[in-house]
């Protein structure tokens, strides 16, 4: 597996403001996509939520927007992973157009039972998969 995972999405109108400029929330949902489909290659069919009973919750959020992206353009979601605790997921993240970095910053996901949203810890095989990535994330740096 790459160290980067990148995401291809084209801007519609539905993603932008009155101005022909991506609204600010959107930048969530295409990382949300890119961090899915990173956790995909992991073999979880749903990435987000485990027949095993838990599911993948946002837990921590931090965001710089750089420049604007505006409709039509061609963009990529990327996401790296940067960290793994217990119950926890840490993600690198960029919305790119070309080389120009349009945002930046780091996503948590927290793993929590789905009865009783209280942290739990992450599937022991899964978390082999997800340390494995991040050492080559490391050794590529």
């Amino acid at each position: 597996m790459t160290a980067e995972f990148s995401l291809p999405i084209r801007v519609y109108i539905e993603d932008t403001d009155a101005g022909g400029i991506v609204y600010y929330v959107n930048y969530l949902k295409y990382l949300e996509r890119a961090r899915t489909e990173l956790m995909r290659t992991f073999g979880l069919e749903r990435a987000a939520v485990s027949d095993a009973g838990w599911n993948f919750v946002v837990s921590d959020v931090s965001l710089s927007y750089h420049q604007p992206a505006r409709l039509d353009d061609q963009l990529h979601a990327t996401a790296v992973i940067s960290g793994v605790g217990g119950a926890t997921v840490r993600f690198r993240q960029t919305v790119r157009r070309d080389n120009a970095v349009l945002v930046s910053g780091e996503i948590q996901i927290a793993c929590v039972d789905r009865g009783t949203g209280r942290p739990t810890r992450l599937d022991a095989d899964l978390r082999k998969q997800i340390e494995a990535t991040l050492a080559a994330t490391e050794e590529v740096k």
